[in-house]
């Protein structure tokens, strides 16, 4: 008679758990999941310049170079276009940092009148098979810039349309590596204008 009261007790306790697992399985499974949200995490007002909490720490620490460059009296005008050419390849060929193909790394350093087709023509290449991340769940491989290396500057002449021709433009020639090889650009050309206070991409090869 005990033994028979024991097993009952047994079954009971089984039964309460796998009904308490299911529950627990079923609420899992449509329980809203947390959403990743990119917040600005640092800025450069005057200029412009915005740093996304999802970006890596190597494109961090280059963002709090660029500050330092800029916040002297004598901004070193060098400096700061080769320092925002590193970080335009950085940003723009990591990839696994993005939320999303619209996601498009290095727009801060783009021209006003080049921002529309630069997004466009993004989305469209690089960007275009570039999975949602925005749960956190991508298992896509996609590749992360290590190293940017200045290659060269040169002042060259540089002409928009037939309002604007800047003396004083900057030609960069830079080359990249990766964290792994996937096939992506290893070297770039870039072209910098003044626009206002700042230097901005009009051009890349």
């Amino acid at each position: 008679m005990k033994l028979k009261k024991k097993v009952k007790v047994i079954l009971i306790i089984a039964i309460i758990l796998i009904v308490a697992g299911l529950a627990f399985l079923a609420y899992e499974s449509v329980k809203p999941k947390a959403v990743k949200t990119a917040t600005v995490e640092n800025e450069i007002e005057e200029y412009g310049y915005t740093l996304k909490s999802t970006r890596n720490d190597r494109y961090k620490e280059a963002f709090q170079e660029l500050k330092d460059i800029l916040s002297k009296k004598d901004v070193d005008e060098e400096a700061y276009v080769e320092q925002i050419s590193k970080m335009f390849i950085m940003d723009f060929y990591t990839l696994n940092d993005k939320l999303a193909n619209t996601d498009v790394g290095g727009i801060d350093f783009v021209h006003a009148d080049a921002k529309t087709n630069f997004l466009e023509k993004a989305e469209d290449t690089v960007y275009k098979y570039v999975e949602n991340d925005i749960y956190g769940n991508r298992e896509q491989q996609l590749p992360e810039v290590t190293e940017v290396t200045v290659e060269t500057v040169e002042n060259i002449e540089y002409t928009i349309g037939t309002d604007f021709t800047d003396d004083n433009a900057y030609q960069v020639e830079v080359s990249l590596k990766y964290k792994e090889d996937m096939d992506y650009p290893t070297k770039a050309t870039l072209i910098f204008v003044h626009e206002d206070n700042k230097l901005s991409l009009v051009e890349m090869e």
